[in-house]
């Protein structure tokens, strides 16, 4: 079946998902790469949150830094109420270690495994990818921890979003880890300058298995999430994060 006539798995941002050509395409592998405060964990809680309530996927966010009662703040601050999806069981949350997870993800009849398999899990959220950085400094076992992840994540048929801090360093790792050749599509998230003001950039880097979009949009954070607006018309420099008008 060609990409073209799948069916897509919408974001719940129409704008993400015209730049996607429709949408993530189902089963795979989204890395969301960007800055402290650029909004990751906001478009993530998107893609779930529309799952639970639009597309009958239920979701689950799976976090190693952040209490349920800090995702509680930060949705309530965006406008979502999560807690009547938890109790109808369309929405999940988890706090736990790296260590933990991914012992869970190769033992099938685990908690987590038992989750996905008995609530019919489609959507996980990862955040984030980055604390994998800390169970080792050699390369090649970074190399093989990304791909038990993913490979444990496709096997269940979910389509996944992996969030990963893009501070210099924990990016360089990630790359020598070889994680973004491993995912299936690659989202960034920017803070950009221009003429003196920061502003929000979105570009879509990869997509396997399909066509996307290759401009970079503007986008603000707003009650009910990101709001992702026209394309940076005669701009270069953008991904560098200073940017200088084209002639």
């Amino acid at each position: 079946m060609s990409s073209v006539s799948q069916a897509r798995v919408s974001t719940g941002i129409p704008k993400l998902d015209e730049m996607l050509h429709g949408g993530l395409l189902p089963g795979s592998i989204t890395l969301l790469r960007g800055a402290p405060g650029t909004g990751k964990t906001s478009l993530a809680m998107q893609f779930l949150l529309h799952g639970a309530t639009q597309a009958n996927e239920p979701g689950l966010m799976i976090s190693f830094e952040e209490f349920p009662t800090s995702l509680y703040r930060d949705a309530t601050s965006l406008g979502w109420d999560l807690e009547p999806l938890e109790r109808e069981k369309k929405l999940h949350l988890m706090f736990t270690s790296p260590e933990v997870f991914i012992a869970g993800l190769e033992i099938p009849e685990s908690p987590l495994n038992r989750l996905l398999r008995e609530q019919d899990i489609r959507r996980v959220v990862l955040d984030s990818v980055t604390h994998f950085n800390r169970l080792t400094a050699d390369h090649h076992e970074l190399r093989q921890i990304y791909t038990r992840v993913v490979n444990g994540l496709r096997r269940e048929g979910v389509t996944s979003m992996l969030l990963g801090e893009e501070r210099r360093s924990q990016a360089t790792r990630a790359e020598k880890g070889g994680l973004s050749f491993t995912v299936d599509a690659i989202i960034l998230l920017r803070y950009v300058e221009v003429e003196s003001s920061i502003q929000r950039a979105i570009v879509v880097l990869k997509m396997r298995g399909s066509d996307h979009t290759k401009e970079i949009r503007r986008y603000e954070i707003r009650k009910g999430g990101l709001a992702i607006g026209d394309a940076f018309s005669d701009r270069q420099g953008l991904l560098s994060g200073i940017s200088y008008h084209t002639p």
